[in-house]
């Protein structure tokens, strides 16, 4: 399909079919953006950005929590030809900075509720002059709602393209901006996700859609942006609740929805009578990704459900992606699907393609889309096959089976996933060790029944320190002040040496094994 032109809709289209038409309503609360508003400020923040002399190619940042205002921020970005960096709300002011600072973003936009976090900022992002603040300022910001105020609502006379570029940790321990090429085409040009949202899952102008995640991550993000541009209606949550969603499914009709597991095992756990006392019969299409869904969790929820559960494989470099809806996995239990926007290769060490039931690095073959690492030329090479060019992997461990169908098997370089969120290990390492109590730290993934891994520590103690459960609690809290909490370990142990190299290689998969009782599957 190279170089043809997918036709698709963005707010100005709908602004003029249907303006009164919700575009985002929160679910909790009600507050809605119409059509014709979401297209009036969108446009307004595109003028400002233009007029502050941001171009084609340009940065800006958003920094809020799930406000119906988070997307008239994307979409002035989107039909602007400018990068976009939505940046996860539970960041620390220092984790927030350095994402600012890597993009390289002119503008930033916060929210009032933000501010134990962007009072902070201004000193850490002097090369981020433009910082704007919604629903109310503080010290070194500038109200939003002024800036955009004076602004004309007419769309820019050129309106390119842009895309997302989010940040995912990567085993050095700091956050990695994943870059692809700008698209040589305007905004209503050129949507590949169009043709996967509405051929594959039926979203159309009538999808209402629930998403009861933070949308400042990739799938959220690019499926709610994805409605919007298809002019169905977007119900957002402000926070997820296993009960409150089931409601939210009821209260607004919901057609299509998208979730991790770890939502799933929460519903599941809530009283049967609480649970399965609301109407969903309007519920056609329940999209679930990130992590690792058990297999009995998946079967519990198709057999309540019934076969709406559609799973993908996929990360946010777009490199590629595999799909499975129900009945394909009722007849492959454990498969994350079969090989959709490019061909799966699975390949050893070596970069030898493997036969099938062989375990292996996962490749992707894909022509069009070629994505790098921000500022990290290594990480982006070691991501290619030695030979083909066109291939490449996340880092993902797994097996096709006879009739192409891929199953996960492990996980990059010990790659924490806790309720469907990516946690990097070296960064919580790096700042534990810098307690003046800790000589050497191994962090990893141990077992937890409803998030499917939490964070352990493991602390090998300066000489003369004893220790505690004291002194574990202390180090918690020193963690929690140097990284988002939900990054720092929920339990330390301690240990006299840690099993390393003379060369520093620290064997973590020695220490990990004995809590996750060295089971057949390393994805439990």
């Amino acid at each position: 399909m190279g170089g043809q032109v997918y036709q698709t809709m963005y707010p100005a289209i709908y602004a003029d079919k249907f303006p009164e038409k919700p575009a985002v309503i929160n679910a909790g609360t009600g507050e809605t953006i119409t059509f014709g508003e979401l297209n009036d400020r969108s446009n307004q923040l595109a003028q400002y950005l233009y007029k502050e002399g941001l171009r084609r190619g340009d940065h800006i940042a958003v920094f809020v929590e799930n406000d119906v205002r988070f997307f008239e921020c994307i979409w002035a970005a989107i039909r602007s030809g400018l990068y976009v960096t939505a940046i996860n709300r539970y960041l620390t002011a220092e984790e927030a900075a350095y994402i600012v600072d890597d993009c390289e973003a002119k503008v930033i936009v916060s929210t009032l509720r933000r501010q134990d976090v962007a009072k902070d900022l201004p000193a850490l992002i002097p090369n981020c002059p433009g910082r704007l603040m919604m629903r109310g300022t503080i010290d070194g910001w500038a109200s939003y709602e002024d800036a955009i105020a004076g602004q004309p609502t007419d769309n820019l006379d050129v309106e390119w393209r842009g895309d997302t570029m989010l940040y995912s940790s990567g085993t050095t321990g700091r956050p990695k901006g994943i870059k692809r090429p700008l698209p040589d085409a305007k905004v209503h040009e050129n949507d590949r996700l169009r043709d996967t949202l509405g051929a594959v899952y039926g979203f159309n102008e009538e999808t209402i859609y629930l998403s009861p995640a933070p949308l400042y991550h990739a799938a959220p993000l690019a499926f709610t942006m994805g409605t919007q541009g298809l002019g169905g209606t977007v119900v957002m949550m402000e926070k997820f609740d296993p009960i409150e969603s089931l409601r939210f499914i009821e209260k607004y009709k919901v057609t299509h929805s998208q979730w991790v597991p770890t939502m799933f095992i929460r519903m599941l756990k809530e009283p049967e009578a609480d649970r399965t006392q609301f109407d969903l019969s309007s519920h056609k299409v329940a999209i679930h990704a990130a992590a690792p869904c058990p297999v009995e969790i998946k079967r519990k929820m198709i057999d309540w459900w019934g076969p709406v559960l559609w799973e993908y494989y996929a990360g946010t470099e777009g490199n590629g992606s595999t799909i499975i809806n129900s009945e394909q996995w009722l007849a492959h239990p454990g498969s994350v699907g079969q090989s959709f926007t490019a061909v799966v290769h699975i390949c050893d060490e070596a970069g030898k393609e493997l036969p099938a039931r062989e375990e292996g690095v996962i490749f992707f073959e894909q022509e069009l889309t070629s994505f790098e690492y921000h500022k990290a030329p290594d990480k982006t090479s070691t991501s290619r096959h030695p030979e083909h060019p066109t291939w490449t992997t996340l880092g993902d461990v797994g097996y096709l089976d006879e009739e192409g169908f891929l199953y996960l098997t492990d996980r990059k370089a010990f790659m924490i996933i806790s309720g469907g969120i990516n946690i990097y290990p070296q960064e919580i390492e790096d700042a534990l060790v810098l307690h003046d109590k800790v000589a050497d730290v191994a962090v990893f993934g141990v077992p937890n029944e409803e998030m499917g891994e939490e964070v352990k520590a493991v602390v090998q103690l300066a000489p003369g320190i004893q220790p505690s459960d004291e002194l574990a609690a202390e180090l918690i809290a020193y963690a929690r002040d140097h990284i988002a909490h939900y990054k720092a370990p929920r339990s330390v142990d301690f240990i006299d040496e840690l099993p390393r190299l003379p060369t520093g290689k620290l064997y973590k998969r020695i220490l990990r094994d004995k809590y996750w009782g060295k089971h057949d599957s390393k994805i439990v």
